[in-house]
């Protein structure tokens, strides 16, 4: 069963299986009873990349999580009583959507990159049977490119809150970024040519707020909304544009 679910996930996204003997150069898919995971043999590459909600430094952070302390939250608006509904437009590996799920809030992830996605579903239907009351285990998952999807929401289905964190450029300082930001950027590229439209399309789309997630020192994302307010932190700042009080 798991030789024939890693046979088709290769198949689908193109990516040979991990060999059973030495890592060579290139990308690889390794499904192993750990979970689904991407390995990147090349030279001073990253190695080895899965998402794992289960692991015991993801529950510590978790159990950190305080609704005052936390940037995120605060950003997002989530306060007593108040857990809105929302969307992660660029889900990743899904820490924040995690966070914000472990709050309250009811999070769609979207994901653009097939790679990326496979790892997410891996994670949250191994979290959904192992330990179902973990709240990655509630993750609904979406394989698409957010700003089409968010334009094509029916007015029911549209989200109190979007949440965006567009992959920026590196800013030089590589050795800061970890083996999983690596290979994100490597698989993915840069979202700063397309971010402009992702925002317009989450305005459009969120009936409360829209949240950016920034580098603490970098411009606004270009266009003609400026954000109601910042919350930033010591390297991230959050850009959030108020629709409805």
């Amino acid at each position: 069963m798991q030789h024939s679910r890693a046979a088709v996930l290769s198949e689908k996204l193109g990516l040979p299986l991990m060999p059973p003997t030495a890592t060579p150069e290139g990308l690889f898919l390794d499904d192993s009873p750990q979970g689904l995971a991407l390995v990147d043999g090349r030279a001073g590459a990253p190695g080895a990349v899965r998402v794992d909600f289960l692991n015991p430094r993801v529950l510590h952070r978790l159990r950190r999580v305080g609704i005052r302390s936390e940037l995120l939250i605060r950003a997002v608006g989530i306060k007593k009583g108040r857990r809105p509904r929302l969307v992660d437009a660029t889900a990743g590996l899904g820490g924040d959507a995690l966070i914000l799920a472990h709050a309250g809030c009811t999070v769609t992830l979207i994901e653009r990159s097939p790679i990326v996605a496979a790892l997410l579903a891996d994670a949250i239907c191994r979290t959904a049977a192992t330990d179902p009351g973990n709240p990655a285990a509630a993750l609904q998952l979406v394989e698409a490119d957010a700003t089409s999807w968010l334009a094509g929401l029916a007015e029911p289905a549209r989200p109190d809150v979007v949440y965006l964190d567009p992959m920026y450029p590196d800013r030089g300082d590589a050795a800061a970024v970890r083996k999983e930001m690596q290979l994100l950027k490597q698989l993915l590229g840069s979202d700063e040519q397309s971010a402009p439209g992702l925002l317009q399309a989450a305005l459009a789309s969120a009936r409360q707020r829209v949240v950016v997630k920034r580098p603490r020192k970098a411009p606004l994302i270009d266009g003609p909304n400026r954000p109601s307010h910042q919350i930033s932190g010591r390297s991230t700042r959050f850009d959030v544009y108020v629709l409805h009080s």
